[in-house]
């Protein structure tokens, strides 16, 4: 990714930390307590209006938006209200909403084929055993079912981030709006359903400032910013490079929590997050690769390698010096080995490189450490089986007894 995109990534982990104290602290006013699908369709419904008549639809089919906005935004906000009103901390749900990423390593080796490495399959399970520590902590001072809740939760937001990668929006800020199209109305319906008409015009007209407040922020920078800019994100690189900025998600969320609404997690909580980070960091971040420069004897060859791992013209070099090197000073010896590095000049040149200049810096080579070659011979040879059959390959040879074009670099 490009510093820049690094950057806004980095942004959308902080906004999504602390959404989760902003939630907590919406769906628990002084006054009446907010019903949780209710406030999930609020949300959603100030997401929607009045953007979507000024953002235009993205260029994506009505399956791929109804999609995003079931499993990314009906799916996954509508559980995680859910499983916060029932008394799941906001620190913890920062932590165990992760595991969408574990989820979604899973979701795209099954439906867009990406098969996951040996790597990514241990962090899974180091994750998985990360979650159990956490169940299992928590089982024992609150009800498991808020936990599970969230986890229904996260395995919605991988489902969405398998939508969104298949569709690959040209407008992330497109999509979120109009996805987000989907949830106010359903989810309305619902918490009529779930929480009776009663409940629903109490909390409508007892509305608090703070809820309002929360809906607002987590309108416009947990939806209209963060998701914006994330599923745009997902449309210009592969999953495996977006996911893992959510690993800072929990760790703000977490000290946020502790700031805002003094929770402290306890000591099988913190030692499973911190499995389940660790899983979560082992099956997405991948290790740099190091290069290690090619050295023919005590010398070292820049630019050994084309641009996709194949030999370029420096490699060719490379080659017909290690041939000429080979030769131990024999002149009729030189010359025969110096042909077959010229044949790497001949690949060389299949690649784009110029390789009649290849076979006059080989020659070239030959002339300052072989001492005794027929450096005309072998230039002369090198460039008619490897360069081509005219009359500067008979000058490349005449002129590669100068030193000053040799190019291995002690």
């Amino acid at each position: 990714m490009t510093p820049r995109h690094s950057a806004l990534a980095l942004l959308v982990a902080v906004l999504w930390g602390v959404n989760f104290v902003a939630i907590d602290l919406g769906l628990h006013p002084s006054g009446a307590p907010m019903p949780p699908l209710l406030f999930v369709a609020m949300r959603f419904a100030l997401v929607v209006f009045p953007c979507i008549f000024f953002i235009r639809r993205p260029d994506v089919s009505w399956r791929a938006i109804i999609g995003v906005g079931l499993f990314m935004s009906a799916g996954q906000f509508g559980l995680l209200y859910l499983a916060m009103a029932l008394g799941m901390p906001a620190g913890l749900a920062s932590l165990v909403l992760q595991a969408q990423v574990l989820l979604t390593v899973l979701l795209a080796a099954g439906i867009l084929g990406e098969r996951p490495t040996r790597r990514q399959l241990a962090g899974v399970v180091l994750g998985i055993a990360g979650l159990a520590v956490v169940a299992v902590g928590r089982s024992l001072v609150a009800p498991l079912l808020p936990l599970l809740i969230v986890l229904a939760a996260a395995l919605s937001w991988a489902a969405g981030n398998i939508v969104a990668r298949k569709a690959r929006a040209a407008s992330g800020l497109g999509l979120v709006v109009w996805s987000g199209a989907v949830v106010p109305v359903p989810l309305a319906g619902l918490s009529l359903l779930v929480d009776g008409p009663a409940a629903v015009s109490e909390a409508l007209l007892q509305l608090q400032p703070v809820s309002v407040l929360s809906a607002l922020y987590t309108a416009v920078f947990g939806s209209l910013v963060g998701y914006g800019i994330w599923n745009r994100l997902l449309g210009l690189y592969p999953s495996s490079a977006v996911v893992p900025f959510t690993l800072l998600v929990p760790v703000v969320g977490m000290t946020t929590a502790w700031l805002v609404l003094a929770e402290v997690p306890s000591g099988a909580e913190i030692a499973g997050g911190l499995l389940l980070l660790s899983g979560v960091a082992i099956a997405v971040l991948r290790p740099v690769p190091r290069t290690r420069p090619l050295r023919v004897g005590q010398r070292r060859v820049r630019g050994a390698a084309g641009r996709d791992g194949a030999p370029g013209r420096d490699g060719a070099l490379a080659g017909a010096f290690a041939a000429g090197l080979g030769a131990g000073g024999r002149g009729a010896d030189a010359g025969g080995r110096f042909a077959a590095g010229a044949g790497a000049v001949r690949g060389a040149a299949v690649r784009g490189a110029d390789a009649r200049g290849a076979a006059a810096r080989g020659a070239a080579v030959l002339a300052a450490d072989v001492p005794g070659a027929d450096v005309r011979a072998a230039g002369r040879d090198a460039g008619d089986r490897g360069a081509g059959r005219d009359a500067d390959d008979r000058g490349a040879g005449r002129d590669a007894g100068r030193p000053e074009t040799a190019r291995p670099e002690a």
